[in-house]
């Protein structure tokens, strides 16, 4: 007997389509929402914009370990909403699949997919979320090479000032240069350019030259009588470089260390107690996280199957809300403990007890109680506000402002018109 039969094909098939849809769409809106708030801040701080995707390249895992369970949940319950709603389940329970049979293709999707969010959230989103605040970091202090802004005074290292009305290729053609600078012997120089260009010192990597053309120098200084002028048709201004401090070394955050780390430092009493209580918090966190998606297939099936005769969706609805909900009260839970208020233990696996134990009520009443249904009180509420919805709708559509009336002797009097 074939371990996947053509019914699991058939189940793949229709949970596949949506999970990978889910997914994208999830990880996409996130992305979006982020870029706008990073392309602010590289044009803020004047740098590159190829900056932008790299953080969000680097933010990408992060992003991801939130999409993966969701985009497996929401495919599973529309697969089988979608066998439910055209009798097809009905088929199937009558020739003897059981709900838990069914669910062997999706128990499938779901050991893979715990074991690549496993790997995300232990191993590459602490060193990607490192290397994103790297980046960040660098941008700020300059290190990524900021372009000069364009009308503007651009103050660098506190001894000069520069202003260009115009730049092209990435900064480095500028033209309408003014430039002031003072000189470590306390001289003044003032000097103003039709148009420079930025080069690379070879023999001092600290400091880059600013190629200045058709222009004029204006000196002044304690030693001088008066200021001289001076034109010139070529001109090169050194200008230093700002000194960039390194980054911090990675692990100053709990959020940056991979799992076998985490571990070392959970129960080192070497460490302080309050790295010892973020760690254990940090541990726990991920752990459920990850361990919470086996839950999911069970919960996606509770909510698919809607009442007979019913198309209604509150089960979807529902069940976004459930995950969204159980995820912020495990970041709760992970600020708690990381204070060490409360054992991360309890604090983290306390919620997911109670997660389960409802899950699994849900499933049991779908699967083995006749005619169950998890959340009927909740579907007849909703379609009985689904009804008075539509009957308000309804009212005023047919309201005297259409036309029509009730008074019989004026339809008479329409009729013999």
């Amino acid at each position: 007997m074939k371990f996947l039969s053509a019914i699991d094909r058939y189940i793949a098939r229709l949970v596949i389509v949506p999970m990978l849809a889910v997914f994208v769409l999830a990880a996409s809106l996130l992305v979006l929402d982020k870029m706008l708030r990073l392309f602010d801040f590289v044009a803020t701080e004047g740098g590159p914009v190829t900056v932008v995707f790299k953080m969000l390249l680097n933010l990408f895992p992060e992003y991801a370990s939130l999409a993966i369970p969701l985009g497996l949940m929401l495919g599973i319950l529309f697969a089988f909403r979608k066998l439910a709603t055209s009798s097809e389940l009905d088929v199937m329970r009558a020739v003897g699949l059981s709900y838990t049979r069914l669910l062997r293709v999706p128990y499938l999707f779901t050991l893979g997919l715990a074991a690549v969010n496993l790997l995300i959230v232990g191993y590459i989103q602490p060193l990607s979320r490192y290397y994103y605040e790297e980046l960040q970091y660098e941008l700020g202090s300059g290190a990524l090479g900021a372009s000069i802004k364009v009308g503007e005074f651009n103050a660098l290292q506190d001894r000069t000032a520069l202003r260009v009305d115009s730049s092209r290729d990435e900064g480095r053609d500028l033209q309408g240069i003014f430039a002031r600078l003072v000189t470590p012997k306390g001289e003044t120089m003032t000097i103003s350019a039709r148009e420079g260009q930025f080069f690379a010192n070879r023999e001092n990597r600290d400091t880059i030259i600013l190629r200045l053309t058709d222009g004029q120098i204006v000196q002044d200084g304690p030693d001088l009588a008066s200021p001289r002028v001076l034109t010139f048709a070529s001109h090169d201004l050194p200008i230093d470089l700002p000194k960039i401090s390194q980054f911090r070394q990675r692990g100053d955050k709990d959020r940056e260390y991979i799992l076998p780390e985490l571990l070392k430092i959970g129960w080192n009493k070497a460490y302080s107690q309050d790295m010892r209580n973020k760690s254990k918090a940090s541990l726990n966190y991920r752990l459920v996280e990850v361990v919470m998606m086996f839950l999911l297939p069970l919960l996606a099936v509770a909510l698919a199957v809607p009442p007979k005769r019913s198309t209604s969706a509150l089960g979807v609805f529902l069940s976004i809300v459930m995950v969204v909900a159980y995820h912020k009260v495990n970041e709760y839970g992970q600020d708690v403990a990381s204070l060490g208020r409360i054992d991360p233990a309890l604090a983290l696996w306390g919620p997911f007890a109670l997660f389960a134990a409802l899950i699994v009520w849900m499933y049991w009443r779908l699967a083995y109680v006749p005619g169950g249904q998890p959340i009927g009180a909740l579907e007849t509420v909703f379609a009985k506000a689904a009804g008075r919805v539509r009957k308000l709708f309804a009212r005023r559509r047919r309201s005297p402002a259409t036309g029509h009336t009730n008074d019989p002797a004026a339809q008479d009097d329409s009729l013999a018109a």
